[in-house]
């Protein structure tokens, strides 16, 4: 037999041991040769090797599981065996107790551990009863879910959920989370439910503004009441109320409370639904009918549950949106229109009433608004009024109008001379100054004439004092020059402005002055003088003088419902007059002139409000209650004050500027890298400036006040150069002539002071309005003089006047070389400092 058939031999028995094959008829059937078994044990050993090897895969495979399945019978094996102990020992313990102490103990904890397998049992089965019961629960709930039994469902939900806390498992079972997340997928699909049944009994319309609400649904098994439970159950009422009415307020409320529309609908009740049809007027009372309308179907419609949680959610914005946008602009700003003010409040008082009624409530606000009708019409008097001023101011100062101040004084003849002087005129009825002429050519003397003592400045008694003297005297500048440097510097000294309401600008008695002597003739004259003001202070005074009319109308009608708020309203006033100075500075000063025209239009408001006092006060038509609450005097005097202040800011500034145009802090003279021509230039540009502002202010002020103004800005000019000059170390030949040429083109300024037509001797009043002016132009005398003719100025003319001995013995060592003839004349001057005063 080959070797092939050897093999065969061999796979056929292989395939019989390993599979149970049978081998084929022809190899069954052969007889088996010693020399075939070779290769059949050959195939035998191969195929023993293979299984081996597949063995050893597997255990290598399974080993964990085959491990564990070893270990687990080996414990089963043991507690087999230890339970099997147990038995025998307790069957042998039954036959022949053993009572030692140990084997009781044995024998007791054995029989607490049964217990405790017992109970543990009982648990396991209590637990798998409360887990079936509760998906039964859910079975139902499901089930009233899709008959749309929504209550039964909450309640059936309710229950699962107490059964469901009540099962003694760890929530992290699984068999409690899949309980948990059916529990959560009911309760949300019975929520879709519930909202398609919440929106079939409330329907709100948005596009076409309709409302409807029913208590029940031939459809639907749960009525309004019902979902009210159940919105309960899912804590939604004030969710499910706020979202109800931001849908109410977008269909009717909004658009009929909507005053800036064009065409307001009227709100109807038709077929139980509440509608926006038709058109109404734009009245409170219409307004209040169809909210009335509104609270009505709702308080009727919703149950009372809802009806509170909707009260808290509306009305905090719908109260305010009636009182901001309705009632508040139908608030009068008078008493004209006070009858049709108090129909408003007879209507919202009963419109209050009716809500209170019908269960609503968080309409403290309306209550409050009408309960405080008086103070909230004061309160739009204020506004209104203060607003008036506001929009008055910003539109400008409007047109100038001029207007005239009349006053009766008692005067000496030369201080009415004074007045004709200052452009003040006479009454008609006055023979004017003529009856008082002795033959004098002129109102004036020479300018270098000393004039009286006491001679006293009609002007005065119109509170225009000398805006730099030291005393406010017209003669000041002449009787005491020395005085005029230091004051100066504070321009406000003179005028009181220093210290608020310290002196006032206009005196009210002219006795303050220095009085004449027993011989000088007097007489009352009535004096007139003319300055213009802005558009502004009469519509300030026609408020000021409406609201005292209607506040003293208040005070004599004691059963006016506004009559509470009269004390308010005579209050006005001030506050009208604070808000004219607090603001008015800014827009008067965006005109030319703005700080003039706020001094004229203050002192004109001062003026006219004291008249008014005044007046009030010897009207018969007033009651006595009303006469003693006006109280203006303290307004007028912050008035007078704020005059004073703006016509001193403004006096400052430009002096100021008129400074910096001569060189600032520096010496005018002493400039590094000027020449003439630039000095010149200087000194023109401050003249030019002066004359600008004399200019513009000869259409705003008073004759006497624009002199004031003017002289006081011409003295700065003069004072600053006079102070440069005496600054100078030395001062030489040409020096001395350029200073000279200087002040000739300062002294051009003296044309201000002259009228149009005057002839061309007439002399300028330049010196009665700037102190420095005759000191200044004594100063070019001297410079231009030589020594005799300084010795001439000193001793025989009117240089002593003007400048002090020390200041006249410093400009002479500035301007001549030391020798004996300088020396001498210096002695001379010095031993007679009033040389005047001893003739």
């Amino acid at each position: 037999m080959s070797n092939s058939d050897g093999g065969k031999i061999g796979h056929a028995l292989v395939e019989f041991s390993l599979y149970g094959i049978f081998p084929e008829e022809d190899i069954s059937s052969r007889r088996i040769l010693v020399q075939d078994l070779a290769p059949a044990l050959s195939s035998l050993a191969a195929a023993k090797t293979r299984l081996e090897s597949d063995i050893h895969n597997i255990n290598e495979e399974t080993a964990p599981d085959v491990n564990q399945w070893i270990a687990n019978a080996k414990s089963l094996e043991d507690d087999i065996n230890r339970t099997r102990t147990w038995a025998n020992d307790i069957v042998r313990r039954s036959q022949a107790p053993d009572v030692s102490g140990k084997a009781i103990q044995e024998a007791e904890e054995k029989v607490e551990f049964l217990r405790r397998e017992a109970e543990y049992n009982q648990q396991v089965y209590h637990a798998l009863k409360s887990i079936k019961y509760v998906n039964e629960l859910l079975d139902q709930v499901e089930q009233a879910r899709d008959e749309r039994r929504i209550i039964d469902s909450l309640h059936l939900l309710e229950k699962s959920w107490a059964a469901l806390d009540a099962i003694p498992v760890s929530k992290s079972c699984r068999v409690m989370k899949l309980l948990d997340l059916r529990a959560f997928e009911l309760k949300s699909a019975v929520h879709d439910v519930f909202d398609r049944v919440w929106d079939s009994l409330i329907q709100v319309d948005t596009e076409n503004g309709k409302l409807a609400v029913f208590q029940t649904r031939e459809d639907e098994q749960m009525g309004l009441a019902d979902a009210v439970v159940g919105s309960k159950a899912y804590k939604e009422v004030d969710q499910r109320m706020t979202s109800f009415w931001h849908r109410l307020d977008e269909a009717i409320v909004g658009p009929r409370t909507n005053i800036e529309a064009q065409e307001l609908h009227k709100v109807q009740t038709e077929d139980s639904h509440l509608t926006l049809n038709g058109s109404t007027d734009k009245t409170i009372t219409s307004l209040f009918s169809d909210l009335d309308q509104v609270m009505t179907y709702l308080s009727e419609r919703l149950p009372e549950e809802l009806v509170y949680s909707l009260s808290n959610i509306m009305m905090p914005d719908l109260i305010p949106r009636i009182v901001g946008t309705w009632l508040d602009t139908a608030v009068p700003a008078s008493l004209k229109e006070m009858d049709e003010f108090q129909n408003v409040t007879d209507v919202v008082k009963a419109f209050c009433n009716r809500i209170q009624t019908l269960k609503f409530s968080g309409f403290q606000e309306l209550q409050e608004w009408v309960d405080d009708a008086p103070k909230v019409w004061l309160s739009k008097c204020r506004e209104t009024a203060l607003d008036s001023v506001r929009i008055k101011l910003a539109q400008g100062l409007g047109q100038p109008k001029e207007v005239e101040r009349v006053e009766t004084q008692t005067v000496t003849r030369s201080e009415g001379k004074e007045l004709v002087a200052n452009g003040v005129t006479s009454s008609a009825d006055d023979d004017g100054w003529g009856a008082w002429d002795d033959g004098e050519t002129g109102t004036k003397g020479d300018t270098n004439a000393k004039p009286e003592a006491n001679e006293d400045d009609g002007t005065d008694a119109w509170g225009w004092g000398d805006d730099d003297g030291a005393g406010g005297e017209p003669g000041a500048p002449t009787e005491q020059p020395q005085a005029e440097t230091s004051a100066e510097e504070d321009p406000t000294e003179a005028w009181g402005w220093g210290e608020e309401d310290t002196t006032e600008v206009v005196p009210e008695e002219p006795a303050a002055k220095p009085t004449p002597s027993s011989n000088a003739q007097t007489r009352k004259l009535t004096l007139k003088e003319t300055y213009n003001v802005s558009s502004m202070p009469d519509p300030v005074l026609a408020l000021v003088s409406t609201v005292l009319e209607d506040a003293a109308f208040l005070v004599g009608s004691d059963g006016n419902p506004m009559a509470g708020v009269a004390g308010g309203l005579f209050s006005l006033p001030t506050l009208v007059l604070a808000m004219f100075r607090a603001v008015s500075p800014y827009y008067y000063t965006l005109n030319a002139g703005g700080n003039m025209f706020l001094y004229n239009d203050a002192t004109y408001l001062s003026e006219r409000l004291s008249d008014l006092t005044k007046n009030w006060k010897t009207r018969e038509d007033l009651t006595p209650r009303a006469v003693t609450m006006l109280r203006l005097d303290n307004d007028i005097k912050a008035l007078q004050s704020f005059a004073n202040r703006a016509y001193a800011s403004e006096m400052s500034t430009q002096k100021t500027v008129i400074r910096d145009l001569l060189g600032g802090s520096q010496n005018l003279l002493q400039q590094d890298g000027l020449g003439t021509s630039d000095l010149e230039a200087q000194v023109d540009n401050a003249t030019a400036h002066v004359r600008a502002l004399a200019a513009t202010w000869s259409t705003i002020l008073s004759k006497s006040a624009w002199s004031q103004a003017v002289g006081s800005l011409i003295d700065t000019i003069a004072a600053k150069l006079i102070a440069d000059v005496m600054d100078l170390a030395g001062i030489g030949q040409d020096e001395a002539y350029n200073i000279a040429s200087l002040i000739a083109r300062i002294t051009e300024l003296d044309d201000l002071f002259l009228p149009p037509d005057a002839p061309k001797d007439a002399v300028p009043t330049t010196a009665e309005y700037a102190g420095n002016w005759l000191r200044l132009k004594y100063l070019s005398e001297v410079l231009q003089s030589n020594l005799q003719d300084v010795r001439y100025l000193w001793m025989e003319s009117e240089l002593s006047l003007y400048f002090t001995v020390d200041e006249v013995v410093e400009l002479i060592r500035l301007s001549f070389v030391d020798n004996a003839r300088t020396r001498e004349v210096l002695r001379e001057i010095e031993a007679n400092p009033q040389p005047l005063g001893a003739r």
